[in-house]
């Protein structure tokens, strides 16, 4: 075993035991406070890009397997963390923690005082970091645009899936698995499409409704693709997820702005205005709506963080749409709120019945 360290662009360095086959990397550091789930989260295309902290100080303890993956391969730059533990115990795991970060290139540290690493983060704000031996030698590589890290966790190809009841279209700008699972699970008919889609391409999938997923980065990246994503929201019923959530906001005129340290965890209190029910949510995002952005004549905010009061879900007034800042499909989470993939799917089933759809 090496020493390695975690070297901040603050000039803060937290020491800690290399551990695995991967020895440098750079990215942005910021932490999750969830107690299970490290593989889902490892396996989240959001993190594309980012060193992950996790707040839990034992990791490893029951493996990996073979059913909780996210997505099809791991994106984040690095892992830090405090105690690893090498000899997992569960009968669905096959392989070590270790094993699946060797196997897919990415470097570990261990034995680190993630206390005070999320401190820092919590005081200073989210910053890059950097993984290496060699802490006298570091140099801090420019930071990733949303635009490049939605390439690289997207996809080119078109998948279908069948299903008996409505067809949705899927636009992935980095898919969590769980949101697919859940829109089979409904009985949908799902074709999943790549972030690029136009809505003359869309279009000529006829379906009856479109979700847009959740997807690393700074949603400002993807401004080019405002406009499509407003005929599309205004022609079909739609649902968007965490980014899918921001880009509806930002393509209907509102703006975004970044937290200070970000929502990620299982355990963010969310308030339902209309029912006044508080719900348990998964979260992971850096970037918000910023509430006096929007216009309130066409939305009005359906769900507010209890903790800091942020928007966390819009819903058009005239039109079928809604977006959550959370994460319903959950994974790693509470399923407090899956019921909005049930809501999403009526309102997709009762669109005919009205006439506030626009045509282009």
């Amino acid at each position: 075993m090496k020493k390695g360290y975690l070297v901040l662009e603050s000039g803060d360095l937290f020491e800690g035991t290399h551990v695995g086959q991967h020895t440098h990397t750079t990215g942005e550091v910021v932490f999750n406070t969830g107690m299970t789930g490290y593989q889902e989260m490892l396996t989240d295309p959001s993190y594309a890009g980012q060193i992950l902290t996790f707040c839990y100080p034992l990791i490893g303890n029951y493996g990996v397997n073979k059913q909780d993956d996210e997505g099809p391969a791991l994106h984040l730059s690095g892992v830090v963390l405090s105690h690893l533990a090498t000899q997992p115990s569960h009968y669905l795991s096959t392989k070590t923690f270790l094993k699946h970060m060797n196997d897919s290139g990415i470097p570990v540290l261990a034995d680190v005082d993630t206390r005070a690493v999320v401190k820092k983060i919590r005081h200073a704000g989210t910053m890059r970091g950097v993984l290496t031996l060699n802490p006298d030698d570091v140099s801090f590589t420019p930071k990733l645009q949303g635009l490049d890290l939605i390439k690289k966790v997207s996809s080119e190809k078109v998948e279908h899936y069948k299903g008996s009841g409505p067809h949705v279209v899927l636009i992935n700008y980095g898919s969590k698995k769980s949101i697919l699972t859940a829109l089979l699970h409904a009985g949908c008919e799902v074709t999943v499409v790549p972030y690029h889609i136009t809505f003359n391409e869309l279009k000529s999938l006829k379906p009856t409704g479109v979700v847009l997923s959740n997807g690393p980065g700074n949603p400002m990246a993807l401004k080019p693709y405002f406009n499509e994503i407003k005929k599309i929201s205004e022609t079909y019923p739609t649902l968007g997820i965490c980014l899918g959530h921001q880009l509806i906001a930002l393509a209907h005129g509102a703006e975004t702005e970044k937290l200070l340290f970000g929502h990620r965890g299982g355990n963010h209190p969310v308030k339902e205005l209309e029912t006044g029910k508080v719900w348990m949510t998964s979260q992971n995002h850096s970037f918000v709506v910023k509430e006096a952005s929007i216009d309130t004549t066409k939305f009005e905010v359906s769900y507010r963080n209890v903790n800091d009061k942020s928007v966390e879900g819009l819903k058009a007034k005239h039109l079928p749409i809604e977006t959550v800042q959370f994460h319903p499909e959950a994974h790693p989470g509470p399923t407090d709120t899956e019921h909005i993939f049930d809501r999403f799917i009526h309102k997709i089933k009762h669109a005919g019945e009205s006439s506030y759809a626009i045509t282009y």
